[in-house]
This record gives C-alpha cells, structure tokens and sequence, in this order.
C-alpha cells in the first residue's frame, strides 16, 4: 500500500461520522449542482432531525433534487439556513412553502459567478467545505470533475474539507485537482451522479436558435447557457468549422460537434485546443466523455468567467436566456414580480465578455411571451425587481419574431426594434407605453 493509500484510509469514515466534525453555528460551502453529495447531505439531514444541529448556514448554488429529499426540507428550517447564490427549483419550491407559512426559509445571495469564490472565502468564512470527486489516482489526486466553479477556489481556503468520492464522477483536467493531503476527511458513495433531461424544443425554440445561428461566423469561440434554444444552436451549426469552446456550461449538446470536430479550438487564442468549462451537467453519455480526456479542461469561475479573459478570444459568442426585456434594453433574468427566480449567475460576465471580445457578440434569446401568450417578455419596464445586464451591456435581443442590435441605438430606437420583436398581440400596448413614456 502506497503512502498515498494509507494516507486515504486513514481519513475515510462514514456519512455519520464526517458530519458530526462540521461545527453547529458555522458556515457549510456545499458543491455545486452535479458535485453536491447526496450522502453527506442525508447524514446531514439526519443529524440535524435528531436534534444534533441548532444552526447551520448553508451555502451553495443551484440545489439537485437530492438536496431536497435530504436537507432542503421544510421541518429541518428551523436550524439549516440555505443561502443560495443561484436558484433551482428545489429552491424556488422551497422558498414558496416557507412564505405560505409567513418565514423566509431561502436567503437568496445576489452574485456575479465568477466573484462566487472570492465571496465564499473573503465575504464568507468558509467553515467547512464539502463536495463529490473522483476516486484518487495513483499519484494521490482526486479530481473536481463536473464542477471546478466556485469549488477549486473553495477548496483551498475551507478550514475543513471533506470529500465523497463517487465513481461515477468523471475525472477532469485543468484546475480540477485535489491532493489526499489537503482533505481532512474521505466518505465513499457510488450513486448515479444527477442527470439533466433535455428539454425538447419546440418551434418557436428553433426559430430563435436558427436566427442565432446565422450570426456565428467559423472560428468563433462559443458561450452557451442550459436550455432548449443554446442545444439546438449547437445543432446549427453542425456545418462550422474551427469553432471554440470557452463555456461556463459543458452540456451534452457539445458533444457531437466535439466528436465531429466541428469544436476543435484551432483558432482560439486561450487554451488553442482545450475545450474549457467550468461546471457541467449533462446525462450519464456526457460525464463518460468527459471522464479522462485531456481536451476538456476545467478552470475555477473566477478565471473562466472572468471578461478579461473572456474577451481574450476573437468572436466569443455569448448565447443566454432572459425573463424579460424592457423598452430600454435592460435584461431581467433571475427575478418574477420581485421574487428569486434563478440568478444572476454567469451571463452578465459573458454578455461583457463576449462584446470585449474582437468581432463578439451576446445574444439574448426567449420567446416573446409567456402564460400561453397572455404576457409579454418585452415590457415598458422591467417589473421581476432585478437588472442582470444593463441597457449599456445589452446587444443582441432575439425572439420568434426577429433579432435586434441595441448597440448604438438610441432609446427611441431600441424601443421600435424591441416593439418589433414582441408578440403581435401585445405591440399596441407597448407602443402606448413607450408614447407615455417618451421614448417614442
């Protein structure tokens, strides 16, 4: 047994017997999404149901389903205080049954995604840290696998870091790895790791996605957020050559095109050849790609989505989801009437990323109106409580109805191409409003 492997069994105990060194009253940093780990979370749960834990912060981003069958539940949120700095719907839910009791249960933290590690460390004190990796290699490396984001940054600032090693989790490269020597304590869980469904598009999805499309040249370099309309974009461009991937977001989509290679990186100019990511969700085809190739490279947020690097890659296309969009340009995408939908996450630092970029471009895409057409996501002013990019940041707008270029528009511009692209039903209406407001 090598000194590496001695040093690993040395530090592994059971679910139970790790969560009882996370002190009461302290701060918790949990993995994100895919590396949040279902077996420390359900021991977590169990201590905390039988009285074991009084007050506990949690901190995380974009809760799994696990989280809430185990911690996120209403009868533990008397003593465990989620502070999520991006929403799921396990939040969302959450947050819903707590104000129907008249108690904010979720503390939503507003956050840029690549200032998450520096929050998390510096705004934050990062008590305990807990994620899933990879199983240790023969050097005594555990990799990060789906989710370097705020955890490479995390990891080397908690003052406890206990890791649950799955199978399942792909190893990665980049800035993904953790020595045996830097986790305090080891746990072993092979469940399946948490799977993404497609969404299946529908035809307003791929006109949006093919309008889009139309705008990426060759060679470009390539954002691209979750959803129906950035997959079939991906599918778009299945005819491109030379194109680069620098994506806060690995997903499935990407795959094909790598296989192809259609996304090859030839012509990027940070990391030429790397397919370069920061978080990953996908389905079990995805993790098996990425698991041990030496092209998909995964860096922390704080440089991934950072826009001085971003904009380093000539023709950096930005492709992201908004809630709604007002008559001036600015983009809401994380609020609904005042309340946390999701969250700021990393558009805003792609949308500045992608414009810095030579020849880049941001697109912000939705369909024009949600509630079956009865409201409309193009509005006098943005009613959800929330600016994610400001009218100065906003470029590409594009619905089922068109694409609009905002940059260089003046307000009575952007208020006729904004009108433009909204649903028939709804253009009179804002055409009153932007009269009223003297934009037109």
């Amino acid at each position: 047994m090598s000194a590496y492997q001695e040093a690993y069994q040395a530090k592994r105990v059971t679910p139970a017997a790790a969560v009882e060194t996370i002190p009461d009253k302290s701060n918790l940093i949990l993995g994100m999404c895919v590396a949040m780990p279902p077996a420390l979370m359900a021991a977590l749960a169990e201590k905390t149901q039988a009285g074991g834990v009084t007050d506990l912060n949690l901190y995380y981003m974009h809760a799994p389903p696990a989280a809430g069958e185990t911690m996120l539940r209403p009868e533990l949120m008397d003593r465990l205080h989620p502070h999520p700095l991006f929403m799921s719907h396990i939040d969302r839910d959450l947050a819903k049954q707590g104000r129907e009791q008249g108690e904010e249960w979720v503390r939503f933290v507003p956050c840029l995604f690549h200032q998450a590690g520096r929050l998390l460390t510096e705004n934050i004190s990062p008590d305990c840290f807990v994620t899933t990796v990879s199983p240790m290699d023969r050097a005594g490396f555990f990799s990060l696998g789906t989710n370097p984001d705020y955890g490479a940054t995390v990891v080397r600032k908690a003052k406890k870091v206990i890791v649950e090693v799955n199978k399942n989790m792909p190893r990665t490269f980049g800035e993904c790895l953790l020595h045996v020597d830097d986790v305090d304590l080891v746990v072993e869980n092979d469940a399946p790791l948490m799977e993404a469904a497609a969404a299946t598009p529908g035809d307003t999805d791929i006109t949006i996605a093919q309008q889009i499309a139309r705008e990426i040249p060759d060679g470009a370099t390539l954002q691209m957020g979750i959803g129906a309309v950035p997959a079939v974009v991906l599918r778009e461009l299945k005819d491109h050559t030379d194109l680069g991937l620098h994506s806060e977001l690995f997903s499935p989509a990407m795959v094909p095109l790598i296989q192809s290679g259609v996304i090859n990186g030839r012509r990027k100019n940070v990391l030429p050849y790397k397919h370069v990511y920061t978080l990953a969700i996908g389905d079990a085809p995805t993790y098996d790609f990425m698991d041990d190739n030496p092209s998909i490279v995964g860096y922390p947020a704080d440089y991934v989505n950072a826009p001085p690097v971003i904009r380093k890659n000539a023709n950096m296309m930005s492709v992201n989801a908004a809630i709604e969009v007002d008559l001036t340009g600015q983009v809401n995408a994380e609020s609904i009437a005042g309340v946390p939908y999701s969250g700021t996450g990393g558009q805003l630092d792609f949308v500045r990323g992608a414009y810095a970029s030579p020849g880049g471009k941001s697109f912000i895409a939705m369909p024009s109106t949600r509630k079956k057409g009865t409201i409309s996501k193009i509005v006098p002013k943005l009613e959800g409580g929330a600016v994610t990019d400001t009218r100065m940041d906003a470029h590409y707008v594009v619905t089922e109805f068109g694409i609009a270029n905002l940059k260089g528009c003046s307000l009575a511009e952007r208020a006729e191409r904004l009108i433009a692209l909204a649903h028939p039903d709804h253009r009179s209406e804002l055409t009153a409003a932007a009269k009223d407001m003297r934009l037109l």
